[in-house]
């Protein structure tokens, strides 16, 4: 069973998630306090998290930077529909995805089930050639989920492993938006959809620039993106 830590104020939106996802094998516990929420996402006993942006004191984004502060855990925003504010400021802080309210509950519990596809791959341990990988000073390890620049620990968020994923297995050569968005969201990129130019932009951050002064990933207009390996 996934554990599901569901935080939301709306009390009657939540006892419907409960039910729904219950039912569909996820283990949930819920909350309609932020501050409760984020001492739950960071005590370990959860493996995703699902984050209402509009919560009364400490707002959803508050909520999320103190999660990310100290943890890694996946975390999909609960947004306003039509708010694409919310959406990409939640996508720059680190949230991994988000579904657009009112949601149904077959949507969240796709959302949710692709992230963990993700976080949770299946690992070969006769091949353990194949869960190394390697690109100039970058390396990642997919059956463990963990990622080193130049030999150092990066951090990343899962949706940012995944994208990085992606590009470290094509190094070298360009790989489009829409390609990205099916290997890393399990479906095709939506017009003017930004969610994978923002987590490229956090993933360059924390890579830094090149010698000359160009980032590591370079970006084709309205095509895709390349890893530079060297």
């Amino acid at each position: 069973m996934t554990s599901v830590l569901l935080v939301d104020d709306d009390n009657e939106l939540t006892l419907m998630l409960v039910q729904y996802l219950s039912l569909e094998g996820f283990a949930v516990q819920a909350t309609n306090d932020s501050e409760t929420g984020v001492a739950q996402a960071l005590s370990g006993r959860f493996e995703i998290v699902v984050l209402d942006v509009m919560m009364p004191r400490l707002s959803g984004m508050e909520a999320l930077r103190r999660i990310r502060a100290g943890s890694q855990i996946p975390v999909i925003m609960l947004t306003a529909r039509g708010d694409n504010i919310d959406r990409i400021v939640g996508l720059e802080m680190g949230a991994d995805d988000y579904v657009p309210k009112p949601c149904t509950p077959g949507e969240l519990v796709a959302r949710l089930r692709a992230i963990m596809r993700r976080v949770r791959p299946f690992v070969d341990d006769s091949q353990p050639a194949a869960n190394h990988l390697k690109a100039g000073g970058l390396e990642l390890w997919p059956g463990r989920r963990q990622a080193a620049w130049h030999g150092a620990p990066l951090e990343l968020t899962g949706t940012e492993f995944s994208l990085l994923e992606v590009l470290v297995r094509q190094a070298g050569r360009l790989v489009s938006k829409q390609d990205l968005s099916k290997h890393v969201f399990g479906r095709p990129l939506a017009p003017f959809e930004r969610r994978i130019d923002v987590h490229i932009s956090s993933i360059r951050q924390k890579l830094g620039q090149r010698p000359d002064g160009q980032p590591w990933i370079l970006g084709v207009r309205g095509m895709g993106y390349q890893l530079l390996s060297d």
